[in-house]
């Protein structure tokens, strides 16, 4: 990292004490701003550095709420508006045991750079709490979601902060969370929020869309090598949404997918993933990934080691930060990985990227690789603002293009700077210079 680089980034540690994955995240952007400081110095002028990682405004607040039992819980509730030089804060909520600041900081700040790269109109944000839906009533997840709105209603608008949902906020949540934020508004702002149901301004493709995204980027990388899913290998970790729907659209483009876990292990499937099975398990009955094992004779689950033990041309890590590290990276490097594609946020550590970068592996960064989910959030806020609804084959083929051009934008971003290949610093420059620039247009704000 260059020296004026060092120093900022050493302040931002200092204010930001103890927020470990806040810091990883804005280091992992400056390793890439040398070169952006000497072709623009005035940068370092404005102080652009420092601004961008300061968040315009974090609000932290009390969530109380009643369980089945009668008995009063608390906890605690999250919003940083991170930046919003290109257009209203968006960002997703959390809701999981292991949020705290530095966690829901180091989303925020990844988001500014990923809506950036979309080419629409969104700023950074990202919230959540430490409450844990799951093993929770629908009653007792309403409740806690109406306390939470309770309190977050008066930042959020479709002009100010459009929140969504990340992990732990579903469908089930934000339903909860939208219905508050009308009881207590008397307004139907469909606008204010996004991944909604389809039958109350939701928009076709949303679920879909950072897993499909993630993929689509995937085989723009592996077409530069004349390459394609074709025929490949492929695990994802994870089973969510994103997990899901990578899994969909990898086989869809002829992939052999043979892997996807969960907190309580991971399944190897060598005869394919029979995408169905997993949806009924996961979406319909909220299960475990054993229970996809119990009803697939040609299913094992892996409770030793990881889903990166498991040899595969393209892995896709959907699950959460820091799950692939650099011994993991070397596994895969050894078992033959050709492209690796993040669709969590921040899952692979420095030293795995580091890794996947010296043996030649193409690497999608989160910033850019799953950028498709916030994407099709912002297509559903264009629906709202017109009163409009899009079939899914339209909504789809407009997310397809936006991913395409994020390939675009930073393969030719990097090989511009002298870095052809190099992903990781062509999404981090190019998601920088578009927020660095209409900052400054607005002068010292």
């Amino acid at each position: 990292m260059e020296q004026a680089l060092e120093s900022v980034f050493d302040t931002v540690v200092a204010r930001n004490p103890g927020e470990v994955e806040f810091h990883q995240a804005v280091r992992e952007v400056f390793e890439s701003m040398g070169p952006v400081i000497k072709r623009h110095p005035e940068f370092l002028e404005w102080k652009m550095l420092e601004r961008i990682c300061e968040p315009e405004r974090q609000i932290i607040f009390r969530v109380p709420w009643t369980d089945d039992k009668g008995e009063v819980q608390v906890n605690r509730g999250f919003r940083v508006e991170f930046n919003s030089a290109l257009g209203p804060y968006k960002g997703g909520l959390r809701f999981h045991p292991s949020v705290y600041l530095g966690v829901i900081k180091f989303l925020g700040f990844e988001q500014i750079f990923k809506n950036s790269l979309t080419g629409l109109p969104i700023g950074g944000a990202k919230g959540g709490s430490d409450f844990d839906p799951h093993g929770r009533s629908d009653g007792e997840v309403m409740r806690f979601c109406q306390s939470f709105m309770t309190e977050l209603y008066r930042h959020l608008g479709e002009y100010t902060d459009v929140p969504a949902g990340d992990i732990g906020v579903g469908g089930r949540e934000i339903g909860f969370l939208f219905g508050q934020y009308k009881r207590i508004t008397n307004r139907y702002e469909a606008g204010v929020l996004t991944g909604k149901g389809l039958d109350w301004g939701g928009s076709l493709v949303r679920k879909e869309a950072t897993g499909y995204g993630t993929v689509w980027f995937a085989e723009e990388m592996l077409r530069t090598r004349g390459d394609s899913f074709d025929g490949k290998t492929a695990t994802v970790s994870g089973s969510g949404n994103v997990a899901i729907y990578a899994i969909e659209k990898a086989q869809e483009l002829g992939a052999k997918v043979i892997g996807f876990s969960d907190s309580s292990g991971y399944v190897v499937d060598e005869a394919g993933v029979d995408l169905d099975l997993l949806k009924q398990v996961k979406e319909v009955e909220r299960g475990r990934v054993k229970d996809y094992v119990e009803r697939r004779s040609s299913a094992r689950l892996g409770t030793s080691g990881n889903i990166w033990d498991v040899p595969a041309q393209v892995a896709i890590p959907s699950a959460t930060q820091n799950e692939l590290n650099g011994d993991d990276a070397e596994t895969l490097i050894k078992n033959g990985v050709v492209c690796v594609a993040e669709g969590a946020n921040m899952p692979t550590t420095p030293e795995g990227i580091e890794a996947f970068k010296k043996a030649g592996v193409l690497f999608g960064p989160a910033k850019a690789a799953n950028a498709g989910g916030v994407a099709t959030s912002a297509l559903e806020m264009q629906q709202n603002a017109s009163r409009d609804s899009w079939d899914f084959e339209y909504t789809e083929k407009r997310l397809k293009e936006i991913m395409v051009n994020i390939h675009e934008l930073v393969a030719e971003t990097a090989e511009s700077y002298g870095m052809p290949g190099d992903y990781v610093a062509g999404a981090n420059i190019a998601g920088f210079e578009k927020v660095a620039n209409a900052m400054h247009a607005f002068g010292v704000v």
